[in-house]
């Protein structure tokens, strides 16, 4: 007998014991089957080790996806697989049944939102959170996701409605190119490191097609544009314009071949992003046609000439500091690509105004020190790219925006900057760090606390799973009265210089009793520890004050308000009314919202969002800080575990119902399934008696539900029994559904399980409507027949009835012709009897009798027209027969009476005057008339004459 190991066969009998240990071995040690365990809230027992084991052996397996509870937990490859993100399996996964029994993918946790949308259970509005460090795939599967809802969410009938969303569906996915080439940079740990957040909006119709899309930026890194960390590099655009120009525009935007800027750092670095083609044709999609696009990289360059502007410190302070030699050059470029004065922007530089009083203002003109114009020019250039991307984005939502009243819900799609710790942290890392930790308390506060403390106030039965609870740090950092962020903002608001000590200081001592603050006692500049979810990170105080403020001097907005250049001119408004942020106070006393002030209202904002819809987790994990394919290190992935709180999701997850709906939406949706089961007393009649309005329970409305939910909880057993039938026999799991006191709570196989009832249920329905139309269309129709009949029948009896009456009144007119014509004919015809009367014939025995004679003349009159044409017709009887028909006709006897024709030679008609003695025979006398001889040619449907009639063209015929 054979078995199948591991899908190996071997024998049972002849097996060797280096094999059966080997197969113990793996058996025992669990290791082959682990890459088959596409859930993690399988594996047991569920620890940080086995799982990591289970992603460990799906990696090398080429598995990449893998489910744990309510996320999905995706490996960067760190190699491209076109075959896994091909449109053809995007619509096998949109095309299922059931795409989760399919294997893990983001497109599972797509088509779940997309179907969300569909079956518009509230809150009908989607939302899919894809974090994880940096490097780990957050902005490929955001990527790909868009790609996916491009694909099915794009399916119009008609051409027209074809165009427009082919149009958007082209804009969508154009928008990811440039976004990355201006807001992403190469960094220590990933090579295209989004340096700022996103959350784009999918808007969907009512057919649930997708009519545009949404970009919402937060916190772009502006300071990279004039300061760049070692062995990194600045924004993508600035390398693809080097790299990537042709020798017209680099002659057009001053840069030569090999040319070196100090805001360019590692130029001989290339990466796939350094494709500046790619970028330019995204551009053009989105509508900025190739003389906007030239203008944008024209000023580009133009702050790559600025960076290299040095200045040297000046011998007397009164002084402006001096430009160093070979910075000359590099102001007259920069000056003449921003189109700006050069003695302009020099004294813009150099020189600070100073404005004194209230009422009277006083203006102050001093000499900046080299630091000051250091600063100042790096603050131009932050200035100026924070408002190009601004404008940018901008320029993609007027493109592929959606009208409001065009669609109903959203697919939010949130990709934001991973947890970052670097040598040298400062304010970016704290707030990205901080944006980090607000969203591990929206999964904590949905999935883990929330849905635990739900269970304990519905009633059910449950052990509590202990979890890490990361409010600590977030009262740290935004805690009120006192936190990290209020005394940055406080020391932001203080008149004084800020000392990087000082406020080290203030921190220590005003949080000193929260357990995630620490002090790095090595540490030789002022900084501070705060102890995140994922790690302990120190932040060092030296600029944090000078960041938060953000300080824009007024004169280098009035500078580039001055400029020639129509796309600085659009960035920057003369108009007194569009006062910026960055612009300060004239007064001083009441500065603009800092930065941490800002972060965190757009922050909470975006919560918000999140919190009226339905949240999917996506966590993206790096096997390996080298971005090496089919390298796993278990060190790196193993804090990453602990970082995200990844095992007690899949305990919580494993043990408890992710699934909650009220008692009121779930009647609404699952009514139907009571037709699967006999109704009974209990589910007619309201558990309450009938009272009177002021005798009613508090609860009405749900002492109402109660009988409906629990007839459809009898039909259960019938729908487990019809999946125990169609599919294998499943393993003892807990009780998949419970009834809670406001809400009903459910696995998702039980959810799976009453949509398939649903389903077949509304089938069942509308086969019921379809034959009960049908049935109605065919008595329909069959009354239409029937009317039709009666109808046809009362018109062919009325046209028969006005036919006959045609034909009576007919045969009336001709018959008073015919005896008209008769009685005109038998006078004329006696009137040709040789005018001579008739004697009678003596009777001898034999002859007939004067009765039989009057009989026999008055039948000759009445018949001899009929005879003469049977018997001389040329065609039709003839012999025997047709001396029938004449016998017949003139009522005679052919045993009394010989009917005698004259021969075929003889001219004329036999005449009848006579009266027949013994036999009868026809002959023709001359007719006394003139001209009766003649036969002319009548009119076939005129008679001119008796004399015609008897006269006849053809011979007569024998009989």
């Amino acid at each position: 007998m054979l078995q199948q190991v591991n899908g190996h066969s071997c024998g049972s009998d002849a097996q060797s014991p280096a094999s059966l240990r080997e197969d113990l071995q793996e058996f025992l040690g669990g290791e082959a089957p682990l890459h088959q365990l596409d859930d993690l809230t399988k594996v047991n027992p569920v620890t940080l080790e086995t799982v990591l084991r289970c992603l460990q052996a799906r990696y090398m397996a080429d598995l990449f996806y893998t489910n744990a509870g309510c996320t999905l937990v995706a490996l960067n490859p760190f190699k491209p697989i076109p075959q896994l993100y091909t449109p053809e399996l995007m619509r096998d996964y949109h095309a299922a049944l059931q795409p989760q029994k399919l294997k893990p993918h983001i497109f599972t946790v797509g088509e779940q939102t997309y179907r969300n949308v569909k079956s518009l259970i509230e809150p009908v509005n989607q939302s899919i959170v894809v974090s994880g460090e940096s490097g780990a795939g957050k902005t490929w599967t955001s990527r790909c996701l868009m790609k996916f809802y491009a694909v099915v969410a794009t399916s119009p009938t008609s051409g027209e409605n074809y165009k427009i969303a082919e149009r958007i569906e082209q804009r969508i996915l154009n928008s990811n190119p440039v976004m990355e080439a201006f807001g992403n940079a190469c960094t220590l740990r990933n090579n295209n490191s989004s340096r700022f957040g996103k959350f784009i909006q999918l808007q969907l119709n009512r057919a649930q097609q997708m009519t545009g899309a949404a970009v919402q930026t937060y916190l772009l890194e502006k300071t990279r544009v004039a300061c760049q960390a070692s062995s990194e590099r600045n924004f993508h655009i600035f390398y693809q314009i080097c790299k990537g120009a042709s020798e017209e525009e680099r002659l057009q935007w001053h840069l030569p071949e090999g040319a070196t800027f100090s805001w360019l750092p590692n130029p001989e670095r290339t990466l796939e992003e350094d494709c500046f083609e790619v970028t330019r044709e995204a551009m053009l999609h989105l509508g900025i046609d190739t003389p906007s696009q030239n203008n944008i990289f024209k000023v580009l360059a133009g702050l790559l000439h600025l960076g290299n502007i040095w200045f040297a410190d000046s011998e007397d302070e009164a002084q402006p500091c001096q430009l160093m030699d070979d910075a000359k050059c590099s102001v007259r470029t920069s000056a003449s690509l921003l189109q700006l004065p050069v003695d302009l922007l020099l004294e813009t530089l150099r020189i600070r105004t100073i404005r004194a009083g209230k009422q009277q203002q006083q203006v102050f003109r001093k000499p900046c020190s080299r630091a000051e114009c250091d600063t100042r020019r790096d603050c131009l250039a932050k200035l100026v790219y924070a408002r190009l991307f601004d404008w940018l984005v901008s320029v993609i939502n007027s493109s592929i925006c959606a009208d409001p009243n065009s669609w109903t819900a959203f697919i939010g799609l949130l990709d934001v900057y991973g947890f970052e710790s670097f040598p040298d942290n400062s304010l970016e890392q704290l707030c990205i760090n901080y944006a980090n930790e607000k969203l591990q308390q929206h999964f904590v506060a949905h999935y883990l606390r929330a849905q635990q403390e739900e269970y304990a106030v519905e009633g059910l039965e449950w052990s509590f799973v202990n979890y890490q609870d990361n409010q600590t740090c977030l009262n740290l950092i935004e805690g009120s009265p006192v936190s990290i962020c209020s005394l940055i903002n406080e020391e932001c608001r203080l008149n004084r210089p800020s000392s990087a000590a000082q406020l080290q200081t203030r921190i220590e001592s005003a949080l000193a009793g929260s357990p995630c603050l620490g002090h790095s006692k090595l540490s030789r500049e002022p900084s501070f520890i705060v102890v995140h979810f994922a790690g302990p990170v120190q932040y060092h105080t030296a600029g944090l004050v000078e960041k938060n403020k953000d300080p824009v001097p007024l004169e280098l907005t009035e500078l580039l308000q001055q400029s020639q250049d129509p796309l600085l001119i659009a960035l920057f408004p003369t108009n007194p009314k569009e006062k910026t942020q960055e612009e300060p106070s004239i007064q001083g006393r009441a500065p603009v919202l800092t930065v941490v002030s800002k972060f965190k209202a757009s922050l909470e904002q975006l919560l918000q969002v999140l919190h009226s819809t339905t949240p999917h987790y996506i966590r993206c994990i790096k096997p390996n800080s080298q971005s090496q394919p089919q390298t796993f290190i278990q060190e790196e992935v193993l804090s990453q575990l602990e970082a995200c709180g990844l095992v007690e999701t899949i305990h919580i997850s494993a043990a408890g119902f992710p699934i909650r709906v009220s008692h009121q939406n779930f009647v609404e949706r699952y009514a139907l399934l009571r037709r699967l089961h006999p109704r009974t007393s209990s589910g007619l009649h309201s558990p309450y008696p009938t009272k009177g309005p002021a005798e009613q329970p508090p609860h009405t409305e749900e002492a109402m539900l109660q009988p409906l939910l629990q007839d459809i909880l009898h039909t259960l057993p019938t729908l487990t029994q019809t999946a125990d039938t169609s599919d294998a026999p499943a393993e003892t799991t807990p009780v998949p559904l419970h009834c809670g006191r406001t809400k009903v709570f459910m696995t998702d196989s039980m959810l799976e399980l009453l949509e398939c009832g649903r389903t077949q249920v509304l089938e069942q329905c509308a086969r019921c409507i379809q034959f009960g139309w049908r049935q109605h269309k065919h008595r329909k129709q069959e009354r239409q027949r029937q009317a039709a009949t009666l109808l046809q029948a009362a018109i062919r009896s009325w046209l028969t009835r006005k036919h006959i009456q045609r034909l009576h009144t007919a045969a009336t007119v001709i018959k008073s012709a015919w005896q008209k014509w008769r009685i005109r004919m038998a006078f004329l015809a006696s009137k040709e009897l040789d005018g001579v009367e008739e004697k009678a014939v003596i009777q001898t025995p034999g002859s007939l009798s004067s009765p039989v004679q009057t009989r026999f003349l008055r039948a000759v009159i009445h018949l001899w027209p009929l005879g003469l044409v049977l018997a001389n017709s040329a065609v039709g009887i003839r012999g025997f027969q047709r001396k029938l028909v004449v016998c017949a006709c003139l009522q005679l006897r052919s045993g009394s009476y010989n009917v005698q024709t004259a021969q075929q030679d003889q001219a004329g008609v036999t005449s009848i005057r006579a009266l027949p003695q013994g036999s009868v025979k026809f002959h023709c006398r001359r007719s006394p008339l003139r001209y009766a001889d003649t036969c002319p040619e009548p009119s076939p449907n005129t008679v001119t004459g008796f004399n015609q009639i008897l006269l006849e063209r053809h011979r007569p015929v024998h009989v």
